[in-house]
């Protein structure tokens, strides 16, 4: 048997708890001590993906926050808070030639971040 293995085995906090006549007391002896049980993480809320569209905006809104603009560059990524990259400067320049197919919810999120040409009417 692989000694560092049994080692291992033995200082698992599920083994710890079940020790044979005396077996606990000879482990500490020889300075063997159970590792301390990982914290459990805290549930993370579930939430959906974001689509392509909220994605677009949450780039939006951050660029925004850092620069003070939405003039973006065609080939600006702007990289969200969990990793995500998003192609800022391309979603805006498809979403403004394609701006009569959104709908009026969409064209008033997009208005409300300082799009003029989002504005209705």
């Amino acid at each position: 048997m692989d000694v560092g293995k049994w080692l291992a085995r033995q200082r698992k906090p599920e083994v710890w708890q079940d020790p044979h006549d005396g077996q606990r007391e000879r482990l500490e002896a020889v300075g063997v001590v159970p590792v301390a049980p990982e914290p459990e993480a805290p549930e993370q809320p579930s939430t959906a993906p974001l689509s392509a569209f909220e994605r677009g905006v949450a780039a939006l809104a951050q660029y925004k926050a850092r620069e003070g603009s939405v003039k973006v560059p065609r080939a600006h990524v702007e990289r969200l808070e969990d990793g995500t990259e998003v192609k800022l400067g391309v979603f805006l320049s498809n979403s403004r030639s394609r701006r009569a197919k959104l709908t009026a919810d969409k064209l008033g999120t997009l208005a409300a971040l300082g799009l003029e040409w989002a504005r209705q009417g």
